[in-house]
């Protein structure tokens, strides 16, 4: 037998062995490797919607809500949160009465008088500690104490709960122009006193020519009023959960709008307020922010006290308002007017 015959003897050999068990040769085939399957992408959560309705145009006092918008905290809490900028027509009770929102922004009196009325809504965090709506003097005006105002004319909401607080505690009685929420007349009579917003106006009368102005704070004659969250109670009952994740993310976005850097906040704010300018929005933090307006000025005060609302002052809100006979007696209860148990 030659080299060249034993292979082929030797694979003859093998097939008849095979064929007298029935079984087929096996065929030599060389599989493929199957391409890599690329990973399937996580799906997107699901985010709950919340609504906000600001009670005025986007500026600096809704620094928290902004900041939390634009670093993604309330993203990160589940929440797909659209804010409503305000204005002299924000109709936020209303709108939380109706179910058209869910969260709006107030001050503490409106809303104890919305209460009053059946609207059904209640206060579940602090913007401000203390309302900043303040008396505006010119610096060289010679009144410093409330007792002063006897007499003067003053320019202001007639609404404002401040007003007749003022009368009775102090026993004086002032002529009232009704707010047309311009500085100019400020600007152009030095005797006159008016009714602004701490944080804001005092930039537009420096920009009018006019000087940086005194302040008489309502919180220094004993009425301290909140800035506050208000919320729609039908919807808080149904969202518990919700309400809590929005209201912590919102006390971390005050708290690194104040801390850092604000520009996330304020490039959201110029979006929806386009009178909004980098000067004007960091002259309105600073005054938050020298006022302790946000975390408190009293030994409580701090980035821990933010958002926190005590029953102890609103009972004596409550009190003060029906002195006045303004609130009904008994018609408005501390457990009707607000909660902590959304706070952190």
């Amino acid at each position: 037998m030659t080299t060249r015959l034993a292979p082929l003897l030797a694979s003859l050999a093998v097939c008849l062995t095979l064929a007298a068990c029935g079984k087929k040769a096996p065929e030599s085939v060389t599989t493929a490797p199957s391409p890599a399957s690329a990973p399937t992408p996580a799906p997107e959560p699901v985010l709950s919607k919340i609504i906000v309705q600001l009670d005025w145009v986007a500026e600096p006092e809704h620094g928290g809500f902004y900041q939390a918008q634009a670093k993604s905290f309330f993203k990160a809490a589940g929440l797909d949160v659209q804010i409503i900028p305000g204005g002299p027509n924000a109709l936020v009770m209303q709108k939380l009465a109706t179910g058209q929102v869910h969260i709006g922004q107030a001050d503490s009196t409106n809303t104890l008088l919305a209460i009053a009325q059946d609207i059904p809504v209640t206060q579940i965090a602090a913007v401000f500690q203390n309302d900043p709506s303040v008396f505006m003097l010119h610096a060289d005006n010679p009144v410093t104490r409330f007792e002063e105002l006897n007499g003067k004319t003053v320019m202001a909401r007639p609404e404002w709960a401040f007003l007749p607080y003022l009368k009775k505690k102090y026993g004086i009685d002032f002529k009232l122009i009704p707010q047309n929420y311009s500085v100019a007349n400020f600007v152009a009579s030095k005797d006159l006193i008016q009714q602004g917003y701490y944080i804001a106006e005092p930039y537009h009368i420096i920009k009018a020519g006019g000087q940086m102005p005194r302040f008489l704070y309502a919180w220094d004659a004993g009425f301290d009023a909140y800035a506050v969250i208000v919320a729609n109670k039908t919807w808080l009952a149904a969202h518990p959960a919700e309400a809590r994740a929005f209201v912590k993310a919102y006390i971390q976005g005050w708290n690194d709008y104040l801390a850092n850097d604000p520009a996330p906040a304020h490039a959201l704010m110029k979006a929806a307020n386009a009178n909004n300018t980098d000067e004007f929005m960091l002259f309105s933090r600073q005054m938050i922010i020298d006022e302790k307006l946000v975390t408190g000025r009293g030994p409580e005060g701090g980035p821990a006290n933010t958002g926190r609302i005590t029953r102890e002052r609103f009972q004596t809100q409550i009190n003060q308002l029906e002195e006045l006979a303004i609130l009904p007696k008994g018609k408005v209860t501390v457990d009707q007017a607000m909660t902590t148990d959304y706070l952190p």
